[in-house]
């Protein structure tokens, strides 16, 4: 199932490599990497209400993988330009389409505000730093507010393991029902994006 894939997937990462664990896997979030801080930040919750971690280790050390993250990519497009984006961002399963959607997204506000508002936003979070390098923007603006969206964001997932953790019996009762829904939803998620396609290839002729 669904849950059992992403608890053998992230929970061994977090028991074995402890903090450092966690501040890995959302590097990999903040970057091209398609890692979704959803399937992390709840079982680092899992570790503080458990006793093991504590909440505001697990929050810095979160927290500093994304900064990481997005310093790597806001690097790569800051030196390298959109040229050398493309090219690396093949070996790291960047979709060049969501690319263009992040840099149409980034385009439109302003600066900081996008930054910030791009960390509550999914897919265009994985991205955004990579827009931000390749438009020059300042580092301060740009490394604060991506702090500060992503220790909110990190911090609200993590709070959701926390209450999840106490109610886990709960969650596994109705886990399968969970899946089936999640399934669904990629289904009807690839119908609509076929037909998009379909339609735009039709308009282009």
């Amino acid at each position: 199932m669904l849950t059992d894939l992403v608890s053998k997937l992230a929970i061994p990462c977090l028991e074995q490599a402890g903090y450092l664990g966690a501040t890995f896997l959302m590097a990999l979030e903040s970057m091209v990497v398609p890692l979704p801080s959803e399937a992390v930040m709840p079982f680092v919750g899992f570790m503080v209400a458990d006793g093991k971690w504590n909440l505001w280790w697990a929050i810095l050390a979160a927290s500093a993988g994304s900064m990481i993250g997005s310093a790597i990519s806001y690097a790569m497009g800051y030196y390298g330009g959109r040229p050398f984006v493309l090219k690396a961002g093949k070996y790291l399963l960047l979709n060049r389409h969501d690319l263009e959607i992040t840099e149409r997204f980034f385009g439109r506000s302003k600066g900081a505000v996008a930054i910030f508002i791009s960390r509550f936003t999914p897919v265009v979070r994985h991205l955004i730093s990579l827009p931000a390098g390749t438009g020059k923007m300042k580092p301060l603006p740009f490394f604060a507010a991506t702090l500060l969206g992503a220790a909110l964001w990190n911090s609200f997932l993590l709070g959701c393991g926390m209450y999840l953790r106490q109610r886990w019996d709960l969650v596994e009762h109705y886990s399968h029902q969970v899946d089936l829904a999640v399934g669904a939803l990629l289904v009807l998620c690839l119908i609509v994006f076929v037909v998009t396609r379909r339609k735009g290839a039709a308009k282009s002729v």
